[in-house]
């Protein structure tokens, strides 16, 4: 059926059927079709979709004001919710500042080390170590943190890229996620290009805890979350846990870093946060660190819809509906069936080389021979043609090419946090006939 000419432009010339409605892990087109969201939009819609008590919150806050500029008044879904996010925080991250999204969240965030620095005197830290691959957002400044090249190359002139060292892909480098040695392997590179940049230059390091899109939920090896802190605080580099995709309770913790007991210097949040109801996010900070930037003249920085109080109180309600219906410990349990499940279907399809996760943040990679994880070729445009197929059979699923962005395919299946063991069937159901076409239609 033709669709009318659209006037929206997104990445692609691509269309979409239009959307009806959503209600719980499902989303339905006006033709009727319904789709099972196995990817919660882009690892957003942590709680489902259609919340009842979301609703509800938004709808009463409404009716009070939808907006108060931070610069004017305070409001009290603001000063709420930056207590309950406080609350859950590691210890001694007590101070948060509201934003729309994740990559404003990442700009804040090392827009604030910054200035810690300064307020400390030490001007000559400004570099920000990252991985590669990663992804930290779209802006030019998250942009310079991020490993996935297709992204980053166009506008390389425009940015100063940061320092990168590789992402610990145990699985990829042959070695054995679960021995020490390995984690300690892979937090050495941090020290080597601390040392390489001169320490006195360096000023944080960020990591997502738990992979997100351009990593494919990769889970750290044993001791290295634990490795990076001790190297940071050994050269005075803040450590900051982008948590943006793995917070918000879906890996099992509501922050992916309480699975190590690592408390980072400052960490970023959203997607989940919000639930998909509202474009919402937050910086939470260390009080020493906020305290000497605010000393030293305030925070040089600030969006408009910072604290949005119809925002905040959708954000509430997300918290409120997590903690209410346990749904990080369904997140556990539901993760642990759904990644047995995944991994059983390596017997079936020799192409499969990898299955990885925590909690209900789990991808599965594609490769041409598993002894030597050899990707795909290219030019099968895996990361696509899989993702296509399973969004015709009515399962939604997330993908982006493993190696930086150029070959290598991963798709992540990170359901909604209130999904069943119904809903895991339907899953498998859906994703077995995907990879059945997928396998035919290439030969393999």
């Amino acid at each position: 059926m033709s669709q009318p000419e659209t006037r929206l432009f997104y990445q692609s010339r691509r269309r979409r059927p239009m959307q009806d409605r959503a209600e719980g892990v499902y989303i339905w087109d006006v033709s009727g079709k319904r789709y099972l969201d196995g990817s919660s939009g882009a690892m957003v819609c942590n709680i489902g979709h259609s919340n009842p008590h979301v609703l509800a919150a938004m709808r009463a806050q409404m009716e009070s004001a939808t907006f108060g500029y931070r610069l004017h008044f305070e409001t009290e879904p603001a000063e709420r919710l930056a207590h309950m996010t406080a609350a859950l925080a590691p210890d001694g991250l007590n101070r948060v500042f509201f934003v729309s999204g994740g990559s404003e969240a990442v700009e804040s965030a090392v827009k604030l080390a910054r200035q810690y620095a300064l307020a400390r005197g030490e001007a000559q830290r400004w570099k920000v170590i990252s991985r590669f691959p990663a992804y930290h957002g779209a802006t030019l400044g998250a942009l310079a943190l991020t490993g996935y090249a297709p992204m980053t190359a166009p506008f390389d002139p425009m940015m100063r890229q940061m320092p990168k060292i590789p992402a610990p892909r145990a699985y990829l480098d042959g070695l054995d996620p679960d021995d020490p040695a390995t984690g300690a392997h892979y937090a050495h590179m941090l020290e080597d290009r601390i040392l390489a940049e001169g320490p006195e230059t360096v000023l944080g390091f960020i990591v997502e805890p738990i992979g997100g899109a351009s990593t494919g939920a990769l889970v750290p090896p044993a001791g290295y979350m634990q490795a990076i802190r001790a190297i940071c605080d050994r050269y005075g580099v803040l450590l900051i846990h982008d948590e943006v995709i793995s917070g918000g309770g879906r890996v099992g913790t509501f922050f992916a870093g309480d699975l190590w007991g690592v408390t980072p210097d400052i960490l970023t949040l959203s997607k989940g946060f919000g639930g998909g109801y509202v474009p919402l996010g937050a910086v939470v900070a260390k009080d020493a660190i906020v305290e000497a930037v605010l000393d030293a003249g305030g925070f040089i920085h600030g969006f408009t819809y910072a604290g949005n109080p119809l925002a905040c109180a959708a954000g509430i309600a997300v918290l409120e509906e997590i903690e209410a219906r346990g749904m990080i410990a369904n997140a556990t349990r539901i993760g642990a069936l759904l990644k047995t499940r995944l991994t059983a279907l390596m017997t079936r399809y020799p192409f499969i080389g990898d299955v990885r996760g925590a909690g209900l943040l789990l991808a599965f990679e594609l490769v041409s021979d598993r002894a030597t994880m050899a990707p795909l070729p290219p030019g099968i445009r895996a990361y696509d043609d899989l993702v296509e197929t399973a969004y015709a059979n009515g399962l939604i699923i997330y993908a982006r090419r493993t190696r930086g962005g150029h070959s290598g395919d991963h798709f992540l299946v990170a359901p909604p946090m209130i999904a069943t063991e119904t809903h895991v069937d339907e899953i498998m159901e859906k994703l077995t006939l995907t990879l059945d076409q997928f396998a035919g239609a290439h030969g393999l």
